[in-house]
């Protein structure tokens, strides 16, 4: 049997014998116990039919003799009763036809002749009381007539009785007989039962140790074969010792745990050269990465280095610039021209003071120096700062002070920058830009707002993206555009430097127009932000930024 199809088949060809034969059993068993069950019952229904028809005879002996005494009567009593009489003869008669029909068994032949006898006995009672009285209505004499009723009578009673008597007495002996067999029967069928579930449960156990064990067995073998590639044992092989489906399985099984094997080898092969790989960019990338800080370092220190260095001469200048204007005060040319150096020189030094700013806040370090500062002189010195690059850009920059000047307390010169660096942002970011307006008001809650405005494209990004640390200008053709390179502070310093005086910095479109601006609030000197005590506005304080 090479084939579990094969045991399968002969598992389930013995289940359905099995369960065959016990409804073959169940059957016969039930139709023993219906005939049975009948032969009873057809007993009990005939021994309640010859009751009936002793109670009817009895009616009849009796309407006999009152017609036999009473010659001029109603003779209807006799013949009711004479009818009753033949009604319930042939019940029985028909009774004992159907308990014992016309067939080949002699036991069914003796038992229908054994009461056909007594019936016509019965029956002939019947016909010689009845002749009697017609004979005894003629009789003159009073006396010889309750004589011969007697004599009638008596003989009526013996010839029924004692047929009546062998009838009910043999279908008492029926019901008996048939009660007897009823409980033969039982005890042969729980015999039976017991048997066919020893036999049942012998061949099932048969079938079991044959068929069902050897292939759960072999299941089994699979199953912890599987749980052992799973866990990594690829070295697992199944013993395969038959050509039938789940030889096949197991081969099958071997075949995959090899392959798996082999391909476990490859993957450590490649992961052992992906490390190398990874380690040796990883080594590429910690030597560049040493190289861009040296470089960095190098470009924040030059950066430190020249600022330094041009502030010195600066300065120096500076210095005699105003030695000299105080030596010609009194000259009417010369002053013009010192005026003009002594402006280009200071405006200089202002821009070498924001590189050395701006160095500064590369480290992480800003130093605040909080001075009551007007916002409308520190907004016209922004602006005419920027004017030479808006004259070089083309565009119209102006200055809208607004009805009155607004004090507040701040670095002037971290403030200023700010200002100037949001108005290069917008030269250098506005595509199409045509006029920049710089605005001062006071608004509600003690705030002074500064805003820069343009009519430009507006802002293409989120706020939060657009004041990210170290955001570039946007790209053309993947490259950043000529004007995103350049000095400045960056939204998310000038957002953070906002923030440190206590206010805010917006971003968001031109109200009622097309563009883009910046609005800066920053608390009037009334509202100023102070950082504990008012007594600690004139000294300077560093404070250290957010890391990027």
């Amino acid at each position: 049997m090479g084939s579990l199809k094969a045991r399968f088949a002969l598992l389930f060809a013995g289940t359905a014998a099995i369960v065959l034969l016990a409804a073959a059993g169940v059957l016969v068993s039930i139709g023993a116990a219906e005939r049975t069950v009948e032969r009873t019952l057809a007993a009990q229904n005939r021994l309640e039919l010859l009751a009936e028809l002793s109670g009817r005879l009895t009616q009849f002996g009796l309407a006999a003799v009152e017609t036999a005494g009473n010659p001029d009567g109603q003779p209807e009593a006799m013949a009711i009763a004479r009818d009753n009489v033949d009604k319930a003869l042939k019940t029985v008669d028909e009774a004992l036809a159907r308990s014992f029909p016309p067939s080949d068994d002699p036991a069914d032949r003796m038992q229908y002749a054994m009461r056909s006898r007594p019936m016509s006995q019965l029956r002939a009672a019947r016909v010689i009381l009845d002749r009697q009285v017609s004979l005894l209505s003629r009789q003159i004499d009073p006396e010889k007539r309750q004589d011969a009723i007697k004599g009638a009578l008596n003989g009526f009673g013996a010839m029924t009785g004692q047929p009546l008597s062998f009838l009910i007495e043999a279908e008492r002996r029926s019901m008996t007989l048939g009660s007897e067999e009823a409980r033969i029967l039982s005890v042969r069928l729980r015999i039976a039962a017991a048997v066919a579930v020893a036999a049942a449960l012998a061949l099932l156990l048969l079938l079991n140790r044959a068929l069902t064990r050897p292939i759960l067995a072999r299941i089994n073998e699979v199953r912890l074969a599987a749980s052992a590639i799973g866990r990594g044992a690829l070295d697992t092989r199944l013993p395969v010792q038959t050509r039938d489906e789940l030889g096949l399985l197991m081969a099958n099984v071997n075949r995959m745990a090899a392959r798996l094997s082999r391909r476990e080898e490859h993957v450590a092969a490649d992961r052992a050269a992906l490390e190398s790989t990874v380690a040796a960019r990883t080594a590429d990338l910690r030597a560049a990465n040493a190289r861009l800080e040296a470089v960095d370092l190098s470009r924040r220190r030059f950066f430190a280095d020249v600022s330094h260095e041009l502030r010195t001469p600066l300065t120096v200048i500076l210095g005699e610039c105003d030695i000299a204007m105080r030596g010609v005060a009194r000259a009417a040319d010369p002053v013009p021209a010192f005026t003009t150096i002594r402006k280009r020189a200071q405006r200089l030094k202002r821009r070498v003071e924001d590189l050395l700013r701006v160095a500064r806040s590369e480290s992480g370090e800003i130093e605040l120096n909080r001075q009551p500062v007007s916002l409308a002189a520190l907004l016209a010195e922004a602006v005419d700062t920027m004017n030479s690059e808006a004259a070089r850009r083309r565009v119209v920059l102006t200055l809208s002070p607004g009805p009155e000047d607004v004090e507040c307390v701040a670095d002037r010169e971290w403030l200023r920058q700010t200002v100037e660096s949001l108005i290069d942002n917008a030269f250098r970011h506005a595509t199409g830009l045509t006029t920049v307006e710089v605005s001062l008001a006071r608004i509600g809650d003690g705030l002074a707002r500064i805003a820069i405005c343009d009519d430009g494209p507006g802002f293409s990004a989120p706020e939060a993206e657009l004041t990210e640390r170290f955001r570039r200008g946007p790209k053309v053709e993947g490259k950043p555009s000529p004007d995103s390179t350049g000095f400045g502070i960056g939204l998310a310093l000038a957002r953070w430097i906002a923030e440190q005086h206590g206010g805010r910095l917006h971003l968001g479109a031109v109200e009622n127009g097309r563009g883009a601006c910046v609005r800066l609030d920053i608390p009037a000197s009334d509202h100023a932000w102070m950082d504990g005590a008012s007594g600690e506005t004139d000294a300077p304080r560093t404070v250290r930024e957010p890391a990027a």
